[in-house]
């Protein structure tokens, strides 16, 4: 009896095993006899924006992989290539592959949530609000506000990601070139240390009269003189080398003062960027500024800094907008001159509207 208790649980986990074992086994069987029935595609887009993919789309990608799905064996889908096939894409933010046990195979896609569309300066490009940046996939209809103008992003045209691991990657390659140039300086600095040693050496030089063999007084005032010309010639051109040290060590440092102000640009386009993104948020989440401004024109001035232009929906003007700073002040100080000047005078008494200085609006017919 003593031993029976654990005979009895050893031939029950003995027999659990077994049951594993052929259920795992019955499972490949059935994995490797039954193929793919059908293919669902679910794009978790929003409706209220538009959409930037089809199901009809996704499917046109699979099958150009090359990878196979409808009566394929359930075990050969590559459930991992179709990931990274549509995970190519630069607006999808997360894709799951799956295969239920009917042999469905389900492939579901969330798309990111543009906030604008950029159709500036050659790009065609859509921006979330966090600064991720893709192309506008063809036929894609996403209801979004369109920044159009000469403005030039801080980024390049065929840029696809976050926005600040660009600048931040920009930035490295600058600190190296930087550190480059920091080093180039280090053969100059010989140069320069050997030429004034050789000088002090040069300096310390003297000549004594030759008693030994009978020098005459006039043969030795002609070697001194000749020595006091050699160290002439030598101050020369220790000073000329040295003003050449000092020119191109001048020289790269102004190299790298001016990667320096590469860095400082570049950080201030990326603010100007994305206080562009948040502008774009303020009139978005406004009710009535988000249906009264039909279009954003950007532009980058001769300083570099970003400005911007609005289109209205109300009449045939242009708001000169500016800068993106004080922006509420600004959108309270335009509403108060609609409420009070515009009803009144007439919405096509003036071609622009500037709110760009201090609490005034100018107009212009």
């Amino acid at each position: 009896m003593r031993y029976l208790r654990p005979a009895i649980l050893g031939f029950m986990w003995a027999a659990v095993f077994v049951y594993i074992v052929w259920a795992g086994s019955a499972v490949r069987r059935e994995r490797t006899a039954s193929r793919i029935r059908s293919l669902t595609v679910e794009v978790v887009d929003s409706t209220s924006q538009g959409y930037l993919v089809t199901g009809a789309q996704v499917r046109r990608w699979i099958s150009q992989g090359g990878i196979g799905t409808v009566g394929t064996p359930v075990a050969e889908v590559d459930l991992t290539g179709i990931e990274r096939l549509i995970a190519r894409n630069g607006f999808v933010d997360e894709v799951a592959a799956y295969v239920s046990g009917r042999g469905e195979l389900h492939v579901t896609i969330t798309p990111r949530e543009p906030l604008l569309r950029l159709l500036t300066d050659g790009r065609n490009s859509y921006v979330t609000s966090e600064g991720y940046v893709f192309e506008a996939p063809r036929a894609s209809s996403l209801y979004v506000p369109v920044v159009t103008g000469p403005y030039r992003p801080p980024f390049p045209t065929s840029w696809v990601g976050d926005v600040r691991t660009y600048i931040d990657r920009r930035k490295q390659e600058i600190d190296a070139r930087i550190a480059e140039l920091e080093r180039s300086k280090y053969p100059v600095y010989r140069r320069e240390q050997a030429n004034d040693r050789e000088y002090r050496e040069f300096r310390r030089k003297r000549i004594k009269r030759r008693w030994w063999k009978d020098e005459s007084a006039e043969a030795f005032e002609k070697r001194v003189q000749e020595l006091l010309a050699q160290k002439a010639e030598h101050r020369r051109l220790y000073r000329y080398r040295s003003r050449q040290f000092a020119a191109q060590l001048e020289q790269i440092a102004a190299q790298q003062e001016s990667e320096r102000r590469k860095q400082k640009n570049l950080e201030k386009s990326y603010e100007d960027f994305m206080k562009l993104l948040t502008f774009v948020e303020t009139v978005e989440g406004d009710e009535f500024w988000r249906s009264e401004v039909v279009q954003i024109t950007a532009r980058t001035t001769p300083s570099g800094a970003l400005e911007v232009d609005l289109t209205p929906r109300s009449g045939r003007y242009t708001i000169l907008f500016g800068r993106l700073e004080e922006v509420d002040r600004k959108f309270d100080k335009l509403l108060r001159f609609y409420r009070n000047g515009l009803s009144t005078l007439g919405w096509e008494t003036y071609r622009t509207i500037d709110v760009r200085y201090g609490n005034q609006v100018v107009c212009k017919k």
